[in-house]
C-alpha cells in the first residue's frame, strides 16, 4: 500500500544570495559570472566541510540545510569571513558580496528537495541581511545565543514577503559591528548609517541618517546613490551642509542604488509607497521633507496623504506634470531620442552616450563634476530600469494633489534649467496654496558648488525650515 501523507523534518536551512546581482553583471557580466563562480566554490567547499547539504542553486544564489543550528552558523560566519578576503582585492564596486538568512524550522521533503515556510523564512531573512552580513531568526538565536563570540543586533520583528506572520530577526556581521549599519567617515567628521527596509511589496530600499538635531527627509530622484552622492562632487556640498543642522535620512529609489533592483513594479504609486515605508522606519512622528526633481512629486502626493507628519515642504527644480502631460512636442521629441541613448549606450565603458545626459544635469560642471556623473549612471542601474523609471516620470500628474497641500511650502528653480523647464517650477508654486516661489540664476538642474547660487539656495532653505510651521 502506498503511504499517505508527506515526510516532515526539523531542519536548519542557510539562504545566501549575491547582493546587487543586477548592478554588477549590468557593468560587467563575464566578469562578474568568473567571480562568482569561484565564489560559489568557496561556499560550496565551506558548506561540505561542515557537515551540510546543498540542496540547489538559483542562479547567483545557494540554499543548503544542516543538523545543527551551530553548525549552520558557523559555516556562515566562515563564509562570509573567507570572502571578505577574496573580495580585498577587488575595487569596492566590483565586489561580489553574498547576504546569508539562516532559521530553524519544519520543512517538507520531497524527492530530495525541501519545501515550506521553514524554507521561505530562510530566504526572506537573507533580504535583510547587509551584503557581506547575516540574518537569523529568533529559532535560531535562541539555540545559538551564547555558544558564539559574535554580536547579535535584535532588529525586533519584520514584515517579510509571503510569509503571513512577523518574523522576528537578529542581525550578525562577522567583523563584530552592528549588522544592520555601516558607518562611512567623511572630511566633516559626519558618520553615515546605512540600513534597510522593506516595502509592502517585499522590495528591499536602502535608507541612510547622518548629522544630529531635528529631522529632514529627502524623497528619491533619478539616480541616487546612498555612497556615491555622499563623496561625489555633484551632490555632497548640499548633503553635508544639511547634515551639519539636521539629521539628514535619504533613500535610493526601487530599480537603483543600494535598493533592490530585480523588482516587479516601479511606479509612482510605488515610489509614494517606498517613501511612506522610509517614513515609517525612521520613526520620526513629524519633520520637513525635502524632494529634488522628481522627487517633488513624490513629496507632494506624501504631503496630502499624511499631512499630520509633513512640517514643511522644500521642492527644488520639480515639477507636477511628466513630460507626457506637458503637451509639448519638443520635449516628446527630445524624451524619445534620450530613452533611444540609454538602450544603445548606458551599459558601454565608453561614456559618450550618458555624456549627454551629464551635459543637460550639470551643463557648467567641471571635468571632475561631468566624469563623476557619468560614472554615477553607469554604476547606479541598469538600461533597462533606467528606462522603465523615465517611462513611470513622464506618467506622472500630481496637479491635483498640489491644489490640497497644506503644509508650508518653498519652491526654487533655476531659471535655464535643461531638464525640467523654469514654467514647470512657477506652475508648482502657483498650484500649491501659499507657497513661497524662488527663482535661481543659472542652469544646472542639480546645484553645484561652485556657482553663485549656491549660497542663496542654501540660506533660503536654512530660513524657511527655521521658520515654525
Amino acid at each position: 500500500m502506498a503511504k499517505t501523507g508527506v515526510t516532515r523534518k526539523l531542519a536548519a536551512i542557510l539562504y545566501a544570495d549575491v547582493a546587487g546581482y543586477s548592478r554588477l553583471t549590468g557593468s560587467d557580466e563575464e566578469g562578474t559570472h568568473k567571480i562568482l563562480s569561484t565564489y560559489l566554490d568557496t561556499v560550496t567547499e565551506i558548506i561540505n566541510n561542515r557537515s551540510g547539504h546543498v540542496l540547489h542553486y538559483a542562479g547567483d544564489a545557494v540554499l543548503a540545510e544542516f543538523d545543527s543550528v551551530v553548525v549552520a552558523m558557523n559555516c556562515a560566519l566562515e563564509i562570509q569571513s573567507e570572502l571578505a578576503v577574496q573580495n580585498e582585492s577587488l575595487p569596492t564596486d566590483r565586489r561580489v558580496e553574498f547576504r546569508i538568512g539562516i532559521n530553524l524550522g519544519d520543512v517538507i521533503v520531497d524527492r530530495g528537495e525541501l519545501y515550506g515556510d521553514g524554507v521561505n523564512i530562510a530566504a526572506r531573512l537573507e533580504a535583510l541581511a547587509q551584503p557581506g552580513g547575516i540574518c537569523i531568526s529568533s529559532n535560531v538565536y535562541d539555540q545559538v545565543e551564547g555558544k558564539l563570540d559574535v554580536v547579535f543586533e535584535d532588529i525586533g520583528l519584520q514584515k517579510v514577503k509571503n510569509i503571513a506572520r512577523s518574523v522576528h530577526a537578529y542581525a550578525i556581521n562577522p567583523g563584530g559591528a552592528k549588522q544592520e549599519e555601516v558607518a562611512f567617515d567623511d572630511t566633516d567628521s559626519l558618520h553615515q548609517e546605512v540600513k534597510f527596509c522593506i516595502a509592502p511589496d517585499g522590495v528591499q530600499i536602502a535608507y541612510s541618517t547622518v548629522g544630529e538635531g531635528p529631522p529632514l527627509l529627502k524623497s528619491a530622484n533619478w539616480l541616487n546613490h546612498l555612497e556615491y552622492d555622499w563623496e561625489s562632487p555633484v551632490w555632497r556640498h548640499v548633503l553635508h551642509a544639511l547634515a551639519q543642522d539636521h539629521c539628514l535620512i535619504r533613500y535610493d529609489q526601487r530599480g537603483n542604488g543600494l535598493s533592490d533592483w530585480d523588482v516587479e513594479e516601479i511606479s509612482f504609486g510605488a515610489w509614494v509607497r517606498d517613501l511612506e515605508t522610509v517614513a515609517d522606519a525612521v520613526g520620526f512622528e513629524r519633520f520637513p521633507l525635502l524632494a529634488v526633481s522628481q522627487g517633488c512629486s513624490v513629496a507632494i502626493d506624501y504631503a496630502v496623504r499624511h499631512p499630520e507628519r509633513v512640517s514643511h515642504l522644500v521642492l527644488y527644480g520639480g515639477y507636477m506634470r511628466g513630460r507626457g502631460h506637458r503637451n509639448s512636442p519638443a520635449q516628446a521629441q527630445q524624451e524619445e531620442a534620450l530613452i533611444g541613448l540609454i538602450k544603445s549606450g548606458w551599459g558601454q565603458d565608453n561614456p559618450a552616450f550618458r555624456q549627454v545626459f551629464t551635459s543637460l544635469m550639470v551643463p557648467g560642471g567641471t571635468p571632475e563634476q561631468m566624469e563623476w556623473f557619468n560614472d554615477l549612471q553607469r554604476n547606479t542601474t541598469t538600461p533597462e530600469n533606467a528606462i522603465r523609471i523615465r517611462e513611470s516620470q513622464n506618467d506622472i500628474e500630481v496637479s491635483k494633489q498640489a491644489s490640497r497641500v497644506t503644509a508650508p511650502t518653498l519652491v526654487l528653480h533655476v531659471r535655464e534649467d535643461a531638464i525640467v523647464p523654469f514654467e514647470e517650477g512657477r506652475r508648482m508654486a502657483a498650484t500649491i496654496p501659499g507657497a513661497k516661489f524662488v527663482a535661481l540664476e543659472g542652469r544646472n538642474h542639480l546645484i553645484l558648488e561652485n556657482e553663485p547660487a549656491w549660497p542663496r539656495f542654501l540660506e533660503e532653505i536654512r530660513t524657511f525650515l527655521a521658520t515654525p510651521a
